[in-house]
């Protein structure tokens, strides 16, 4: 199929089935490609090994479980969309027809750049290539590339499957046409969309992260204990967790590596805190590994 192709069945209003690629199956990728499936497209997801791409198709089907098992989904409709998720540890195999590819790899530039360079060689020159990070510029991803001006930000939340947002950000390059259709392909998935500019944290982890950090120094100061802190947020700012138990929730890893971005974008006020710094030596990553600034 060629790349005018490619584009007239992107373009075509009345076809919502989308032929995705997602790079990552960790729990956000996983996440996007179970609630792209359950919005109708045909997934292919990438992984860079078997063991990897394994954990991520469990992590599916604990979704499709989960939602037979609360009355969200039947049973004929997660068959359907088990259906629709195809595992590959074959880049040129998944990238084949892709209309769009969403990374959803780790937080690093380094590693982002190449997996955006092996999809551009991939995929068709018609495909959108999207990244799930929540704080590198996407233009920055962009200029490895020789399609910058199809090259887009597609923020999801986790969990994907029931948060609604999406942050949308454009980077230099990037097209009015992709733009659109990356919104489109948002608001098949129940999603409401923020846009951002195209600067390091974009809206909610510029923020987010500022807060949990400072948060966490208030541990450092031995201002309050961590259930103090959360207890504080939930009930005198209505939060639905505290940024303690939210961090742990995210993964402490995640957190410090986010803020090691900012911090060289923003300055010293992103600079870890030597609580949440420490934790992370101590392999302490929160939820994941069952211990953080909560036991689990």
């Amino acid at each position: 199929m060629n790349s005018l192709d490619h584009e007239n069945r992107f373009n075509n209003r009345e076809r919502t089935v989308l032929k995705v690629v997602v790079v990552g199956a960790g729990t956000m990728g996983a996440g996007i490609a179970y609630s792209a499936a359950a919005a109708g497209h045909d997934i292919q997801l990438v992984e860079q090994n078997q063991r990897f791409l394994d954990q991520g198709i469990a992590r599916i089907e604990d979704y499709l479980t989960k939602g037979v098992t609360r009355g969200t989904i039947t049973k004929d409709q997660a068959n359907l969309i088990r259906g629709r998720v195809h595992g590959t540890i074959d880049y040129s195999k998944a990238c084949a027809d892709a209309e769009l590819a969403v990374e959803a790899v780790y937080e690093d530039e380094k590693v982002k750049s190449q997996v955006f360079g092996a999809l551009d060689k991939s995929c068709p020159k018609a495909a959108i290539l999207a990244s799930n990070t929540s704080s590198i510029s996407i233009s920055k991803l962009a200029h490895g590339t020789t399609r910058p001006e199809k090259v887009v930000g597609l923020h999801f939340f986790n969990p994907v499957p029931s948060m609604k947002l999406v942050e949308v950000i454009r980077g230099q390059k990037t097209s009015p046409e992709t733009l659109k259709r990356a919104e489109d392909f948002a608001q098949t998935m129940g999603k409401t969309i923020v846009h951002s500019a195209d600067r390091t944290g974009f809206i909610v982890n510029r923020s987010l992260m500022l807060f949990i950090n400072e948060s966490a120094r208030l541990l450092d100061e031995n201002v309050a204990t961590p259930a103090d802190i959360d207890k504080a947020f939930v009930l005198g700012a209505n939060h639905p967790m505290g940024p303690l138990q939210l961090a742990d929730f995210i993964g402490l890893d995640i957190v410090v590596d986010v803020l090691k971005v900012l911090e060289k974008e923003y300055g010293e006020r992103f600079t870890p805190s030597p609580t949440l710094q420490r934790l992370v030596s101590e392999k302490k990553l929160g939820r994941k590994t069952k211990r953080g600034f909560y036991d689990y």
